[in-house]
Order: C-alpha cells, then sequence, then structure tokens
C-alpha cells in the first residue's frame, strides 16, 4: 500500500511540475504577444494619422482649385 501511495504521490508531483512549466510557457507567449498587438495598434494609428493628413491637403487642393 504505502508503495502505491509514494507512486501515486511522485505521478502527482510530476503532473504539478508540468503544469506550472507550461503555465510559465503561456505567461510568457501571454506577454510576447501584447507587445506584439501594442505594436500593430500603434501602427494602425500613424497610418490612420497619415491618412487623415491626406485627406485633409486634397481637401484643401480642391478648395484651393475651386477659389482659383
Amino acid at each position: 500500500m504505502e508503495v502505491q501511495l509514494n507512486k501515486r504521490l511522485a505521478g502527482l508531483r510530476e503532473e504539478l511540475d508540468f503544469g506550472r512549466q507550461q503555465l510559465a510557457e503561456l505567461d510568457v507567449s501571454r506577454e510576447e504577444l501584447q507587445e506584439m498587438l501594442l505594436r500593430i495598434s500603434g501602427a494602425i494609428q500613424v497610418l490612420e494619422e497619415e491618412l487623415e493628413k491626406c485627406a485633409g491637403e486634397q481637401q484643401e487642393e480642391k478648395t484651393a482649385v475651386k477659389a482659383a
């Protein structure tokens, strides 16, 4: 009986270690993904601002052409 309990205890400890390792890997993956999403969000913001500038410049050109 004691041998079986020790085997079960060893197996559970292995599972616990494995679970902790998996959780640590997921934490790293989550951080990397958050950083990537932040970079993408920043790039989107820059592109949207540039498009707004282009639209504003085009509107100014149309207004200048009509005034001339």
